[in-house]
């Protein structure tokens, strides 16, 4: 059995390394890895070596999977190096937020989701890893998933982080909230992971208030007036034989304040109550006008206006470089309370749980609007916007409409946070391929 060493370990604070060493000798795991530069925002490099290394072509797919192969060697490589990460992360966390704290971040992929909690010790005993449930890898086959993703073997994942929480001195607790791609079930893991940890390290967490909080994304901070400097708005206006429609938003901050920012108007009031609560929610300054064929159905009139709200969205969006990208907000509204996890990704996709075909008292309308078209308004919505969305029902509703209106006040609080802008980036995509766009 080869021998195998580390080298060049690094975890620097808010330095996403232009070109990390990342070469663990297994690729998948490399490309893990670095979901901590993209979205921990901490420069990482490490160096896995053995004595069997011969670097003729850096590039080739043998020298990236040097090591996968015995495929039980890769239960020591991951642990090495979970613990050599954690060694360098203790150094961070413990020097910058203390001890008894906790920080939750949740990562919406196309296809999983799932929910990372950290929790500070003492910082002189060892971290465990208290909860994974992230296999099976997938649904490929039923009841199995996934052993193994492009070379690393996925029993092993939890190797890594069971050894980084042990010499990091924190508590992570992973759980698959949904998941049927077992890629895409590792990479929310990584990058939960590393959301989480930028927020401990920052002192802060989602959905919760404080004086941190407000200094790094309220309405007095450097995000926020950066917001504001890149007058970001979109306007369409279109007129069909089933609908007339304008929509014009504006990421100001509600700059003539709440009522007067905010004018929705679609004959709908369901739908104009939803839009508008969303707007305030978001401190976005919104005017949306619609006159369509209500006399037939309210579907032409409910289907296009949440196309065109999600297109000029997208187009206020602009690339997203510099943006927050991802968060999770929570919101409530008489007894309902709905999570909203969003991801600016420019991959548009909707999963959500909310009981709106079982719902307690068999209603078929929230309020004017069929549930049946407040599922479309929400897919069209997160589609044409071209987010990547996951919708958790918490507590059901007494009534659907209470339901709707929770979903809005999380949807538009999420929305707030992603389309913030994070100065520390300055300017760069938050993400590993360096950009949205493509």
């Amino acid at each position: 059995m080869p021998e195998y060493v580390l080298s060049r370990i690094k975890c620097l604070d808010v330095s996403k390394t232009k070109d990390p060493i990342i070469t663990t000798g297994i690729g998948f795991f490399d490309h893990m890895i670095d979901q901590l530069n993209s979205h921990a925002q901490i420069g990482v490099s490490v160096t896995v070596s053995s004595g069997d290394d011969d670097p003729t072509d850096a590039h080739s797919v043998e020298w990236v999977n040097r090591h996968a192969e015995p495929a039980e060697d890769q239960e020591i490589v991951m642990g090495k190096v979970g613990a050599a990460l954690g060694e360098e992360l203790k150094k961070l966390i413990y020097s910058t937020c203390g001890t008894s704290r906790s920080s939750r971040f949740c990562c919406p992929l196309d296809e999983a989701l799932v929910e990372c909690i950290l929790t500070t010790g003492s910082g002189d005993t060892d971290g465990k890893l208290s909860t994974f449930t992230l296999p099976p890898y997938g649904i490929y086959p039923a009841g199995k998933g996934r052993s193994q993703i492009g070379k690393m073997q996925t029993q092993y994942v939890e190797t890594f982080f069971s050894q980084l929480a042990k010499s990091s001195g924190i508590d992570i607790s992973l759980v698959k909230v949904r998941g049927d791609n077992g890629h895409h079930v590792v990479e929310s893991a990584f990058k939960a992971f590393s959301r989480a940890l930028r927020n401990l390290i920052d002192g802060i967490n989602t959905n919760s208030a404080s004086e941190k909080f407000e200094s790094m994304w309220g309405v007095k901070s450097h995000s926020y007036k950066s917001g504001l400097e890149m007058c970001r708005e979109g306007k369409l206006e279109r007129s069909t034989k089933e609908t007339s429609i304008l929509v014009h938003i504006m990421l100001n901050g509600l700059l003539k304040g709440p009522d007067e920012s905010v004018v929705v108007d679609t004959g709908i009031k369901t739908l104009d109550q939803f839009i508008s609560i969303l707007a305030r929610e978001s401190l976005i300054s919104i005017e949306a006008k619609c006159r369509g064929d209500l006399y037939v159905d309210d579907h032409h009139t409910s289907e296009d206006v949440s196309i065109a709200l999600g297109q000029v969205l997208n187009i206020a969006f602009g690339t997203k470089a510099g943006l927050n990208r991802m968060w999770c907000a929570t919101g409530t509204y008489g007894d309902a309370e709905v999570e909203v996890i969003m991801d600016l990704s420019n991959r548009p996709c909707l999963n959500h749980n909310l009981s709106l075909s079982s719902n307690p008292n068999n209603e078929e309308y929230a309020g004017d609007l069929s549930l049946e078209m407040l599922d479309h308004v929400l897919e069209s919505l997160v589609m044409n916007s071209r987010c990547t969305v996951h919708i958790v029902e918490k507590k059901v509703g007494k009534s659907a409409l209470e339901t709707a209106l929770a979903t809005a006040t999380a949807y538009g609080r999420a929305l707030r946070m992603c389309a913030a802008v994070d100065p520390r980036r300055a300017g760069n995509t938050a993400s590993s391929k360096g950009t949205l766009s493509v």
